[in-house]
């Protein structure tokens, strides 16, 4: 039998040009349960700016103002390095995930994947119908009706991008805010209004026309699997060995003994193909543009059933198990990928309970020497910034030398208070008797008080003459 194989991606055709794909609508058990999954992560998404935990955005991302709330706790720039090691944990998460399960993340949790086929699709479904009225209708010339269908279905699309962009918008700047610019009108926003407009560009072009080719060209995690996967990776896989047999699959014949004649279960249908999302035959193998979504799982049991045969011929198995009957093993690559992830995770739990309530910085003004007083004093002057982690206001907060004898002056006052999730700044002179100094550039510990209460140390220099080592 002759054997073809693809040496492109499906989504282009011989002559390089877009081969728009016209995936028929599926159902099943498993498109069941990815709506369910869909319908879910959906509402979080939409929800999660608009959540508050102790007057906190439950997610919020303000990159501008640098403010982040993760879980409705807040963060600061000073916390950078939870993030690093966050994003760390998450790569190694993905590694793992992937090479025990496939593209599975794509296929029932990605974005993408849940807008596109959760949202934009089954609107086009509802206006232009299933895969034979869409190609017929993509054929048919420019008259009223696809008219009428087409601008239907591109303001319905416009109006979901722009959807999209708020609530994107809203993780940025805050749920509240984002409220405060819907009631005040565009025209009092227009500086936002504009790159709103523009990523909601971006959303529909997305969504209504590079839609799978995001998966498969732009997405690096397409190209990540085939480093990770291996013979023992779980992903959708069809059963080549009970739908191939002896010669091959072939078009089923009513009361044909197929066994006898030694052809498998497969009968060449192509349902599995017209299901498919980003058009790969499944039957070739695990392919770059297969999402492990399931439709070819569900229509294929659905063929099955209609002509009596056992369900599971593409299902969710590794090669190793399909060709060889081994059921999924925890191998030595995915048990390192689970140490390294266990030390990280322990790693940042640590930082985070050791993490400051109160971050102070105390530098010496840019541009600025010692200042030389009466009895042998010496004077450096210093900016000092305090940020207020928490969800309470800092009250009489001041400064002590605590690792040389010598005195802290304010330059406004000597008690201020630290507003709840704000930063306090300003400007203070700290002098010493040069005899008390070992060089110089001596080291400074400074505390710094709430009341009586010890809430935060930090260490800066002190410059004195030379001649005073």
């Amino acid at each position: 039998m002759e054997e073809n194989f693809r040496d492109s991606i499906g989504t282009v055709t011989e002559e390089g040009k877009r081969n728009w794909i016209f995936p028929k609508k599926p159902s099943g058990r498993y498109y069941d349960y990815r709506k369910y999954v869909s319908y879910f992560l959906l509402i979080f998404l939409i929800a999660a700016p608009f959540v508050k935990i102790n007057g906190h955005q439950f997610l919020l991302f303000n990159v501008l103002d640098r403010r982040f709330n993760i879980f409705g706790l807040p963060f600061w720039p000073q916390d950078f390095h939870l993030v690093v090691v966050s994003m760390i944990i998450g790569v190694i998460f993905i590694a793992l995930f992937t090479v025990a399960y496939g593209r599975i993340f794509c296929g029932w949790m990605c974005p993408q994947t849940i807008f596109l086929e959760m949202v934009f699709r089954r609107i086009e479904y509802w206006i232009d119908g299933d895969r034979g009225a869409q190609m017929r209708l993509a054929k048919a010339p420019w008259t009223g009706k696809k008219i009428r269908k087409r601008v239907l279905k591109w303001i319905i699309f416009f109006i979901i991008s722009f959807f999209i962009a708020n609530v994107f918008l809203a993780y940025l700047i805050g749920g509240d805010q984002l409220v405060a610019y819907v009631t005040d009108g565009p025209m009092a926003h227009l500086s936002t209004m504009v790159p709103l407009l523009i990523f909601t560009g971006v959303f529909y072009f997305i969504f209504a026309w590079f839609r799978e080719q995001v998966c498969i060209i732009a997405c690096p995690y397409g190209r990540l699997q085939g480093v990770l996967l291996d013979d023992k990776s779980i992903v959708v896989a069809y059963d080549h060995k009970r739908g191939e047999g002896e010669n091959g699959r072939k078009k089923f014949r009513k009361n044909e003994d197929r066994e006898a004649l030694g052809h498998g279960d497969c009968i060449d249908c192509f349902q599995c193909v017209n299901v498919c999302p980003t058009g790969i035959d499944i039957r070739n193998g695990t392919q770059l543009e297969c999402v492990n979504c399931t439709a070819c799982i569900d229509e294929c049991d659905h063929i099955m059933e209609s002509i009596h045969k056992p369900k599971g011929l593409i299902r969710y198995a590794s090669e190793d198990e399909i060709t060889n009957n081994n059921k999924f093993q925890f191998t030595a690559r995915m048990k390192g990928y689970t140490a390294v992830l266990v030390v990280l995770i322990g790693i940042l739990v640590g930082m985070l309970f050791m993490r400051n309530e109160v971050e102070a910085n105390i530098l010496r003004l840019p541009g600025q020497l010692y200042e030389r007083k009466e009895n042998n004093i010496i004077s450096n002057v210093y900016t000092y910034k305090l940020v207020n982690k928490t969800t309470k206001d800092i009250e009489n907060v001041s400064f002590e030398l605590m690792s040389h004898n010598g005195e802290i002056k304010m330059v406004s006052q000597d008690t201020f208070t630290v507003p709840a999730e704000e930063l306090a700044e300003g400007t203070l002179f700290i002098e010493i008797n040069a005899s008390a100094l070992n060089g110089d550039k001596d080291k400074l510990k400074i505390g710094v008080y709430s009341g009586d209460k010890l809430i935060e140390t930090t260490v800066t220099q002190f410059l004195a003459p030379r001649s005073y080592n």
